[in-house]
């Protein structure tokens, strides 16, 4: 890891000074402590870019999206935390993480397939009940689209898939607005991807850092306690 310029190390911190003191920031020594990596904002939104890149061509093939998401989730924390987040661990984490990531796209693409399809159905007035057919399967997509991003946060080289399915019932249990801005996010990467495919890219890295922040943002019982 290369050592930054005193001058440069001088200029961020007086940047976090004045946006801890304005309110716009993080309040130093809470976040700064615990994300080193998150300094430099100009830093981060490269990282995020890069991974979105990093995501973006490892899930090319779908299936394995779920690994791709555990990867460059992985990969986003330890840069965080100003720990060795390099190309060559990404991508250990990657194939590691393919081992059960694989069966989880399947049964994810699936599922998503299923869903879509009942959709369709619906708004085409061939399903009785068809409205609420369709406010299910868009459910069911929300429902698909947080078990994935909660489970790629949860991921471990030690857990593996199956540690990480296991805890998703009560990582969503515990924190039921933390669910709801999940699902927010995947539904705005699913739009700014329709308006404009390239956008995936961002949109994918967005999904990354919402995966690792939600759990780590400040919470009403934190406070308190």
């Amino acid at each position: 890891m290369t050592s930054r310029p005193p001058g440069q190390i001088r200029r961020s911190a007086a940047a976090a000074r004045r946006a801890a003191a304005s309110g716009s920031g993080p309040v130093l020594g809470e976040t700064s402590a615990r994300f080193p990596g998150a300094q430099s904002r100009f830093g981060l939104l490269g990282e995020v870019l890069t991974v979105g890149i990093l995501v973006t061509v490892a899930s090319l093939p779908l299936v394995t999206l779920p690994a791709a998401l555990a990867a460059g989730t992985a990969h986003l924390r330890r840069f965080l935390r100003a720990e060795e987040a390099s190309l060559a661990t990404s991508f250990a984490d990657f194939k590691r993480a393919l081992a059960g990531g694989g069966l989880v796209g399947i049964a994810t693409i699936a599922l998503t397939l299923v869903l879509l399809l009942d959709i369709d159905l619906a708004n085409s007035g061939a399903l009785p009940g068809g409205p609420l057919v369709g406010v299910v399967g868009w459910l069911g997509l929300a429902g698909a689209g947080l078990a994935l991003f909660t489970a790629a946060g949860l991921w471990t080289p030690a857990a593996g898939w199956r540690g990480a399915l296991t805890a998703l019932p009560a990582a969503v249990r515990s924190d039921p607005a933390g669910a709801g801005y999940s699902i927010v996010t995947g539904v705005f990467a699913v739009v700014v991807t329709w308006q404009l495919v390239p956008l995936v890219v961002p949109a994918l890295g967005c999904i990354v850092l919402a995966i690792v922040a939600i759990p780590e943002r400040p919470r009403r019982g934190d406070r308190e306690a």
